[in-house]
C-alpha cells in the first residue's frame, strides 16, 4: 500500500530527486563510454556546458560553473587532456586565451543529447507518456523558469 501525500517523509523528496538524476546520468556516461567517450564525466558536461558553442576564458567558465578560475582551469586541463576542449589565442584580445571545444568535446555533447533523449522515452515507457510529461511540468513549476544552471556543481561540492 502506497503512502499518502501527508504520511510521506519530506526528506524523502530531495532523496528521490536526486537518485533520479543520479540514475539518468550514470546511464548517459554507460552509453557514452560504449560509444567512445569512456573517459567523459558528469563534471565534464557541465563544464563543457559553460565552454558553450563560441568558447569562453577560464574566468568565465569559472563564474559560470561558480567555482574559482583555478578550479575552473584544473577541469579545462583535464578536458585538454581527453580531448574535448583546446585552449586557443582570443581573436578578440590577444592577451587573453580562449577555451573552445574541439569536434571530439561537441561529438560528446551531440551524443549526450541523443542519449537523454532515448533515456526520457524509456522512463516515458515505464511511467506513461503523460505521467512523465506531469511529473516535468510540476518541476518546472517548482524551479522557475531558467531551470538548471551549470554551476549545480559547486552548489554540490560545498
Amino acid at each position: 500500500m502506497s503512502a499518502t501525500a501527508d504520511d510521506r517523509p519530506g526528506f524523502e523528496l530531495p532523496l528521490l530527486l536526486l537518485a533520479g538524476f543520479r540514475a539518468l546520468i550514470d546511464e548517459l556516461h554507460a552509453e557514452l563510454a560504449r560509444q567512445g567517450h569512456p573517459h567523459a564525466r558528469p563534471v565534464h558536461g557541465f563544464a563543457m556546458q559553460a565552454i558553450g558553442p563560441g568558447g569562453a576564458s577560464a574566468s568565465e567558465v569559472g563564474r559560470r560553473l561558480g567555482v574559482s578560475k583555478q578550479a575552473a582551469g584544473k577541469t579545462i586541463d583535464r578536458l585538454e587532456e581527453i580531448g574535448y576542449a583546446e585552449r586557443v589565442d582570443d581573436p578578440a584580445d590577444g592577451r587573453r586565451k580562449l577555451v573552445r571545444l574541439t569536434p571530439r568535446g561537441v561529438d560528446a555533447l551531440t551524443r549526450s543529447a541523443a542519449i537523454f533523449d532515448r533515456l526520457r522515452s524509456h522512463w516515458a515507457a515505464a511511467l506513461g507518456a503523460d505521467r512523465l510529461a506531469d511529473l516535468e511540468d510540476a518541476l518546472r513549476a517548482m524551479t522557475g523558469p531558467t531551470g538548471l544552471a551549470v554551476d549545480t556543481v559547486s552548489w554540490l561540492a560545498t
